[in-house]
Formats: structure tokens, C-alpha cells, sequence
């Protein structure tokens, strides 16, 4: 059976991580997708290489595509477009504002050449606005959205930003795979193609959630209070560490936190998550601990309760430390407390539960051998999804071209010259 988005072509003109991964989810949905990199690549390609033009990074997020090298500033190329859009259902873009249109493949163009297209655009901040112009990469954009701030990781006098993961690139594509399905829905209604715009910076916002979030009649004085003392404490070159403490002390944190967090324990670490009352007070009954915040008339501003908070805390580091991991998780999991270990990435190619929900892929890539990666996020009955390996470079520039009705001897001179590889 084919997957649900079989018989969609999509078209990318994109590179790093944003679009890319977006135009993956689509291929695993069972769209046929075509990505258009420059003769020299996508420059993720060189992070990590294992060969001249294969780099690990880059195939994390550009499995099952068809890949043609077209060099988008060589006149030629414009009849190579002006060929192939006819055939598309979607182009993915993730340029500068300004950067689609020099290269010929803003919307305004594509569209007079398909008016069912759906075009949808990644740009790092939108096209309004004096940021608009600027570039954007993960880490800018968890400095200016406010996220490395909420995080409140400090590494010496410096925020420390979220390295573990791109997690704004990668949740950018889902949010731009989410886009093209709305709006293939909303063609099947309506007949008309459209244009999608979403941002890295929406997208920054959108992941704080609740952080995001003001009551405004509540809020409004305390954020106003908050954004002087901010601007005062900056103009006296006031440094970070301690710029960050005053922030934290005039917004909501749970001191002396027990409940939601890692613990160490005699043989590794654990951690705990209990985010309601019920919870809370199962993990304090399997503690053996009393937390005065569940006792009548508890007053947090109070003395007393910040020094208590900071003595439960302690007690309840060590006692963790007393019994080995696999005891204590046993132990919770008998009282019905949410806990699981810390665990690496390596340890979970094999890890019984991952594998056995599909969640690791084995692909044969034609110059890396067999690559493992992650699976397919979702399971359709009817419609089921599909791995398929990464192209290497320009792999099917021929075949595409070949299928758009160029000849033989135009791809040949092409390549001589620089503008296929």
C-alpha cells in the first residue's frame, strides 16, 4: 500500500536542517521528493564528512529524496525550473527573504509557471520587521527568542545554549511538513495552490509554551517592572550570573524542586516526573519526607519556607543516594511514580523498547554502507510510511533531467561546465 501523500511531488530548494528535515517527513509520507543543491552542495554536507561530498549530519535529514545539482545562477537553469515546476505540488524554500528572488525561485515566479503550487517558505524572522534581512541559526535564535534565557544554564559567566539538539531547526520542520499538509488539504477543497510563510522565531516562541504566556491584567505591571530593573541593571555593566539572578527572582521557579528533575543514585542517575499533587505526595511517602508546601496557611514568600525548600532538596539527594538505580526504580514503578534512568544516545540503538517500535532504521546508503538513524515517527493502518536511504550527491541529476526531456549531449555540455555535477 502506498503512504498517504503518494503521488505529491514535492520540489526543495533548501539547505541545513529546517526544510530539509521537513521535506524528509514528507518523503516518509510517500512524497516524491526532489532535492535542488548547488554542483558543490548543501554545505551541511561538509560537517563531518566520511567522504569528499558526504557528511553525517547531512544524511540525518535528507533521507528518501531524489537529488539533482543545478547551479540556480547559470542562465540555463532557468529553463530546468521553468520545466520542472510545472510538475510539483510543493516547493520547500528556506532563504533569506531577499535570496529566492536573485536565484529565481521566489513564490510571484513559481507561481505564474504553476498556479496550484503551494509554496511554502522557512525564513529565520519573517519578512516584516527590522530583523528581517538577517540571517538565522539555531543558536541566534534561542539568544533572541528568549529561550536560552528561560533555560537559565550558565556555563562560567556566559548562557549556555541547548547543544544537544538543533531544537529549533528540527521543530521548524515539522512545523513547515505540518503547513504542507493543511494547505494540500485545503487545495483538494478549493482548486488553488498558496503560499505558506512560517518562521524560526515563531518557532522559538511557539516551543516555550506556557513561558510564552501572560495574563494581562495580571502580568502587565510585573513585566513592566521586570524590563526596567533589566535595562538599569545593564547599564551599570551588572554581569550575567548575577543579571540572571535578579531575572529569576522576579519570575516563577520552583524552589527546592524535588519532583521534576534527575537525581544521582548509588550506581547512575535517575529521573523523576511528577507533575501533579497526587504525585508529588507518593514520591514524598516513598522518600520517607513531609513537604510543608502541602500544609495549611504555607506562605512561600516566607523565611523559613526558602530555607526549608532548600533543606528538602538536600534531604532528597541523599537519600537517592543510598540505594542503586535499578532498586529505586523498581521502587517507584511499584508506587506508580513516573522515573526512568539517564541513559546516552549510544546505549539506544539497541534498547528493547526503541527497537521494538520501529524506531531505529537500517539503510543502505551508496557510499556509507548501512546507516542506522531514527525510524518512522508514526504507524497509519492504511496508508503505512516508508524509509528509504539518502541520495548521495546529484545521484539523479541525469534521470531527472532525462525525464524534463533534456538530451543527453545538453547534460554532458552541462556538466562540463559547471552547472550539474
Amino acid at each position: 500500500m502506498a503512504g498517504p501523500l503518494d503521488g505529491v511531488k514535492v520540489v526543495e530548494f533548501s539547505e541545513i536542517i529546517a526544510a530539509p528535515f521537513a521535506g524528509m517527513l514528507l518523503s516518509d509520507m510517500g512524497a516524491e521528493v526532489i532535492k535542488v543543491e548547488p554542483p558543490w552542495g548543501d554545505p551541511w554536507r561538509t560537517s563531518n564528512p566520511f567522504s569528499e561530498t558526504e557528511g553525517r549530519p547531512f544524511l540525518a535529514y535528507n533521507r528518501g529524496k531524489r537529488d539533482i545539482t543545478l547551479d540556480l545562477t547559470a542562465a540555463e537553469s532557468k529553463g530546468v525550473v521553468e520545466r520542472l515546476i510545472p510538475t510539483a505540488d510543493v516547493v520547500l524554500a528556506n532563504y533569506r527573504p531577499d535570496v529566492a528572488a536573485k536565484l529565481g525561485v521566489d513564490y510571484e515566479t513559481l507561481a505564474r509557471l504553476n498556479p496550484r503550487l503551494i509554496y511554502c517558505e522557512n525564513t529565520a524572522f519573517g519578512r516584516q520587521g527590522p530583523d528581517a534581512h538577517r540571517p538565522g541559526y539555531d543558536v541566534m535564535l534561542q539568544a533572541m527568542s528568549g529561550l536560552m534565557a528561560a533555560e537559565a544554564k550558565l556555563d562560567g559567566e556566559n548562557l549556555q545554549h541547548i547543544v544537544s539538539s538543533p531544537v529549533i531547526d528540527t521543530a521548524a520542520g515539522f512545523c513547515l511538513a505540518w503547513c504542507v499538509c493543511g494547505a494540500l488539504f485545503s487545495r483538494e477543497r478549493t482548486g488553488r495552490g498558496q503560499k505558506i510563510e512560517s518562521t524560526l522565531l515563531g518557532t522559538a516562541l511557539a516551543l516555550m509554551g506556557m513561558r510564552f504566556f501572560q495574563v494581562e491584567e495580571l502580568d502587565r505591571d510585573n513585566r513592566a517592572e521586570t524590563l526596567q530593573v533589566l535595562d538599569t541593571l545593564r547599564g551599570a555593566g551588572v554581569p550575567f550570573p548575577e543579571l540572571l539572578d535578579v531575572y529569576e527572582s522576579r519570575n516563577y521557579q520552583l524552589k527546592g524542586n524535588i519532583y521534576y528533575r534527575t537525581f544521582q543514585t548509588a550506581t547512575g542517575t535517575i529521573a523523576v516526573g511528577c507533575l501533579s499533587d497526587p504525585l508529588r505526595k507518593r514520591l514524598l511517602d516513598v522518600l520517607g519526607l513531609h513537604d510543608i508546601r502541602f500544609d495549611d496557611g504555607y506562605d512561600a514568600s516566607a523565611p523559613e519556607a526558602i530555607q526549608f525548600a532548600e533543606w528538602l532538596k538536600t534531604d532528597a539527594e541523599e537519600r537517592f543516594r543510598q540505594r542503586s538505580s535499578e532498586e529505586w526504580l523498581e521502587l517507584l514503578e511499584s508506587r506508580g511514580v513516573p522515573a526512568g534512568p539517564v541513559r546516552f544516545v549510544e546505549e539506544l540503538f539497541d534498547d528493547p523498547q526503541v527497537v521494538a517500535n520501529g524506531l531505529v532504521a537500517d539503510l543502505e546508503h551508496p557510499e556509507a554502507g548501512t546507516v542506522k538513524m531514527v525510524g518512522l515517527l508514526a504507524n497509519f493502518s492504511e496508508t503505512p510510511l516508508e524509509t528509504r536511504p539518502p541520495a548521495v550527491l546529484g545521484q539523479h541529476t541525469d534521470e531527472i533531467l532525462s525525464e524534463l526531456g533534456y538530451s543527453g549531449e545538453e547534460i554532458q555540455r552541462w556538466r562540463g561546465q559547471g552547472i550539474i555535477r
